[in-house]
Parts: C-alpha cells; sequence; structure tokens
C-alpha cells in the first residue's frame, strides 16, 4: 500500500502510529483507516485543486473571510501564493465548521488534530464495530427511512440555527452509525448570512433528502425547504422547531411595465424643463417661474426691495456716554471727493473714542532709499578734469613684479 507524503509526514511528527488501509475516496479527498491514540481512527487526505471533481466552487467561497489583508489581497489577485493560501482556506473550513456544530448538538464526527493538511477524525462505526456506511448503501424499510428522514431534517434546522448550511448534502454524505445517522462532508458548507446562494443551497439540500425518501417510501413533496428559510428570514426559528409543511409565498412579481412607463416619462420631463431653464436662467420670466429672490437685507426682513445704489456704503451710528451722564452720537467722517480715504491694516483708525480725545496716527511709512546704479564695464569712464593729480607710475617701479616672494623663490642659490 503506497501511504501519501502528508501521512508519512504525521508518522514522523508521532501524530499517527500506523496507517491500516484506505477507506473510500471521494470527488474531494481520501479517507484512510488508521491507529492513532491507541485506537482506530479515520485519517481525510485532501487532495490537490487540479484533483478534485468540484464544481461551481464560487459560489461555495462567496462571503469567507481571511483576517491577514496581504493574504486576502493575494488570493483576490489569484497569485501563486494566493493560490496557495485559498488552498488551506478550503481545508480548514471543514474543521471550523465541525467544532460549531458539534457544540450546536448536530450529530458529526469528533476532530482530533488538523496538520499538514490532514485532518484526523472520529471513526463512526456500525453495530458491529465496522466502519458505518453510507445511507445511499443501504436498503431501508418504510418506516426506517421515515425516521431517518426526520432526524436529518431537524439537524438541517440545527445547522441553519448554527448559521450553517451543508451545501452538498445528500445520502452520499450521511453516515450510519449506531447510534443514527451521522453527517459529513463540510469544506463546501457556507454562511447563509454572507452568502448569496444560501437560500438556493438550502432547498437543494432538502430536496435531496426528499428524493432519498421517495426512492424507498411514497410520500408527498411537501415545502419543508421554503419554511425553514422563511422562519430564519423573520428570526423566528429555533433548534426545537417542529415543521408543518405549510408554505405561502407572500412575494409578488414586480410589475416592470408600470415602472419603465414612469421611468420615460420622468425622463421626458427632465428633458423638457431642462431645456426651458437653458434659454431661460433660472427661475426666469421665460419659463414661466417666478422671479429670482432678491438678495440684499432690506427685502429679506420685509423693508424695501429696491436695491441700493452701487457704490454706497450703509451709515454707521455710533453712541457714546460721556463722564457727565450725556449720550452723544458720533458719525465717522465723510471721505473728501478730491482724495478718497482708505485704510490699511496697519492704520486702522477707530471712530469709536469719546469727544475731546485724539485718535491715533497712523505710523509713516519707510521710504526706501534709492541707490545710485553702478557704470557698466563697457562704459568708458570720465576723463579726468583740469586741476586734478593723475597717479602715474614711477620710472622706477615700472616692470616690478607685485610678488617680491616669487622673485626670491626663482633667485639662484649661492653654491650654483
Amino acid at each position: 500500500m503506497r501511504i501519501p507524503a502528508s501521512l508519512a509526514s504525521l508518522i514522523e511528527m508521532g501524530l499517527i502510529d500506523r496507517v491500516l488501509r484506505p477507506l473510500m475516496s471521494g470527488k474531494e479527498a481520501q479517507l484512510f483507516l488508521i491507529i492513532s491514540g491507541g485506537e482506530q481512527r479515520v485519517a481525510k487526505v485532501y487532495k490537490e485543486a487540479s484533483q478534485r471533481s468540484f464544481k461551481s466552487r464560487a459560489d461555495y467561497t462567496e462571503g469567507r473571510k481571511v483576517r491577514n489583508s496581504r493574504d486576502r489581497r493575494a488570493m483576490h489577485k489569484r497569485s501563486r501564493y494566493g493560490r496557495e493560501q485559498d488552498e488551506a482556506a478550503w481545508r480548514s473550513a471543514e474543521v471550523d465548521v465541525i467544532y460549531r456544530l458539534r457544540d450546536a448538538g448536530v450529530t458529526v464526527p469528533t476532530p482530533y488534530s488538523f496538520s499538514e493538511g490532514v485532518l484526523i477524525m472520529e471513526l463512526i462505526c456500525d453495530e458491529e464495530g465496522l466502519p458505518a456506511p453510507r445511507l445511499g448503501d443501504l436498503s431501508l424499510g418504510p418506516d426506517e427511512a421515515r425516521r431517518v428522514y426526520t432526524h436529518v431534517l431537524q439537524d438541517v434546522v440545527r445547522m441553519l440555527c448554527a448559521g450553517i448550511v451543508h451545501g452538498d448534502l445528500s445520502d452520499l454524505n450521511i453516515l450510519m452509525g449506531a447510534n443514527g445517522p451521522v453527517i459529513i462532508d463540510f469544506p463546501q458548507a457556507v454562511d447563509p448570512a454572507h452568502n448569496s446562494n444560501a437560500r438556493r443551497l438550502l432547498l437543494r439540500d432538502v430536496d435531496n433528502l426528499h428524493s432519498f425518501l421517495s426512492g424507498v417510501v411514497r410520500h408527498p413533496r411537501l415545502p419543508y425547504g421554503p419554511e425553514i428559510w422563511d422562519l430564519y428570514e423573520r428570526n423566528e426559528l429555533q433548534p426545537q422547531t417542529q415543521l408543518r409543511g405549510q408554505y405561502r409565498d407572500n412575494r409578488r412579481q414586480a410589475n416592470t411595465k408600470d415602472v419603465l412607463a414612469h421611468i420615460n416619462e420622468s425622463e421626458r420631463e427632465h428633458a423638457r424643463y431642462g431645456s426651458q431653464t437653458r434659454r431661460g436662467g433660472r427661475g426666469g420670466r421665460d419659463n414661466g417661474g417666478t422671479q429670482d429672490r432678491p438678495r440684499h437685507q432690506g427685502a429679506r426682513n420685509g423693508g424695501n426691495n429696491e436695491r441700493p445704489p452701487q457704490g454706497t456704503k450703509p451709515t454707521v451710528e455710533v453712541r457714546v456716554r460721556s463722564s457727565d451722564g450725556r449720550t452723544r452720537s458720533l458719525h465717522p467722517p465723510e471721505p473728501s471727493p478730491e482724495r478718497p480715504q482708505t485704510h490699511s491694516p496697519d492704520s486702522r483708525v477707530s471712530n469709536n473714542h469719546p469727544e475731546g480725545e485724539s485718535s491715533p496716527t497712523p505710523p509713516k511709512r519707510r521710504r526706501r532709499r534709492r541707490r545710485s546704479p553702478r557704470p557698466r564695464q563697457d562704459e568708458p569712464q570720465a576723463e579726468p578734469q583740469a586741476g586734478e593729480a593723475q597717479e602715474k607710475p614711477s620710472p622706477g617701479n615700472a616692470g616690478a613684479k607685485p610678488d617680491a616672494a616669487r622673485d626670491r623663490r626663482k633667485a639662484p642659490s649661492p653654491q650654483s
């Protein structure tokens, strides 16, 4: 028997004592009967992505979150590292789902460890102590088939209450153990709160269960799937909810013709009034609208609607109480028409001072001193006028070199 490399590494790590034989091979993984911890267990070895025959994987991975942002970006870009992380997330999803369902009371195998892409879990046995067969490989009577159908349908309700939809539930993913049916195979399970395909997958799971029951006994097809989902949407689904098989679809089909007619009418109205607005202006007289609302303060306060002439300033009245108790009104001086009054940020004059006090004088501006332009080099210099002494080189210094140290260095030595 050829042992996979992943199982050989677990043998070296001490997680597996011995590999007995292969149990079965599915479209996603291979099952091996092993000895681990002194008892028989099952090792589930997942196949590579190129060897799996699972279709429409994107419908199941929708809504799955990755905590590491770097891994999430790599998985979105479908790089080599991203594909490896996506494969690892697909394999580890089953372990997380099994722990959640076991806490919710659903009959599932007990997981022991997950390492190197291998899941070691409990071996489900029948009444004789042998590995339990699948439900589809058995021939059941009508009463036993109804009992199994009711038990698995109640597990579907518990799974949905725990936030899990199996997605691939059928008689091939149910083992008949000594204590009843056990649901297996959860790598494709979806979260109904984050996956838009959850309702469709749930209805398909319930239909597969009904197909199994119909193959054994004649049974009416009741709308258990729509009833379960309707209770879940209304937040009325409980793990102990007893299904009645009664469901009435209250959803109405939308009248798309009326919706399109309203859209076309609004577009025509917008085009008609929009052209008039561009021709006559906003609220102008051409389009029959009202005139523009006055923007000055007088019209807003209910006063005169006439606008003040351009260039005028409002009159400011300042009242000052003097020491004798009298109140006087001060008005700012009107600027002379010859020289308009200007105010700079540095020379602000306050008109709120009492009468008799001199207003602060504005600071004087510093005048920049002009510099005489320097003569250009190409311009001829002025000739000296009469009476001015002109410095001429003396005959003894004519041809003398300015650097005497350089002459001393060039002088010959006495030895030469």
